[in-house]
């Protein structure tokens, strides 16, 4: 069973956690009919999400088996054949089908747009399996756009409007990271004298500038974020001071980049550093203090 756990990468489904923001951000977070529907919006999106891995595990098998970390995923190190690969992987995909038609005729939920993301999000993620993740710069911005997708999928099921400075902020945020993990690898293949194609048209100089271009967007983004009228109306002004968590988690991710070259995998950041752990829960918590103080 661990195998196929690892074959799903459950570990990477942090990422779904995206499609809860829109219920967060709205207030509507002890509304139990908009959170099961976010509940769904995340297993089906998570279970999209494991098909896209699988499928990229079985496309790079032999380049994996190359790689000093990459064999050790379960298609490589042979633990789960091809063939078993290619059949868990359609169970994995029928899942995700079952459930999104099934929360549509028994939870009677709308499933329209958000079919319709789930659907941009699996062939974006082919074109980039089998092709785009090769070319620079398109690579990251794909990555990116699947967190984009994510937000919007969380909308779209629960018929919450999102903000395009919401849009901005979660693109250049996902840019970050991507941007992050491509100079860790950048810094890897120096090290180890190993390369691949999808470094080509990177190195740590171009990194660097296009990192901190990301960050200082994403800051940008999430302070005109806090001063839109309709967001200050909601939440009240103090809102605004909550961009000191956001500066501070930025600028350790920046020195775990730049300095100690650790985020080759940046989800493991969130599992591992303390730091950017307590920032995050104490933005969590102020802002859960600012949306629902006058709910409990």
């Amino acid at each position: 069973m661990t195998k196929y756990i690892k074959l799903l990468r459950v570990e990477q489904w942090v990422k779904n956690l995206f499609v809860f923001l829109p219920l967060f951000f709205s207030g509507n977070i002890t509304n139990a009919d908009l959170v099961l529907k976010s509940i769904v919006a995340f297993v089906v999106f998570s279970l999209a999400a494991s098909f896209i891995y699988i499928l990229n595990d079985y496309s790079d098998v032999d380049s994996d088996r190359r790689h000093p970390e990459k064999c050790k995923r379960p298609i490589a190190s042979g633990a789960v054949s091809k063939n078993t690969a290619i059949i868990f992987m359609s169970m994995v995909l029928a899942a995700g089908l079952l459930l999104l038609s099934g929360s549509h005729f028994y939870l009677h939920i709308d499933i329209g747009r958000f079919s319709s993301v789930i659907l941009f999000y699996v062939l974006l993620n082919i074109a980039y399996t089998f092709h785009l993740k090769h070319v620079a710069i398109i690579d990251v911005s794909i990555i990116a756009t699947g967190f984009v997708l994510r937000v919007l999928s969380g909308g779209y099921i629960s018929g919450i409007p999102i903000s395009q400075w919401a849009i901005l902020l979660t693109f250049v945020l996902a840019l970050v990271l991507a941007l992050g993990k491509r100079r860790g690898e950048l810094i890897n293949a120096q090290i180890s004298g190993r390369t691949r194609k999808a470094l080509d048209g990177y190195n740590v100089q171009f990194a660097d500038i296009a990192l901190s271009i990301s960050v200082t967007l994403a800051v940008i983004s999430y302070l005109m974020f806090t001063v839109q009228p309709e967001v200050q109306e909601r939440f009240g002004s103090r809102i605004f001071y909550t961009f000191i968590f956001v500066v501070f988690a930025f600028m350790r991710y920046l020195q775990q980049t730049l300095v100690h070259n650790k985020t080759e995998s940046p989800t493991k950041i969130i599992y591992k550093d303390r730091y950017i752990q307590v920032t995050l829960a104490l933005w969590f918590a102020t802002f859960l203090l600012l949306i629902y103080d006058k709910q409990f």
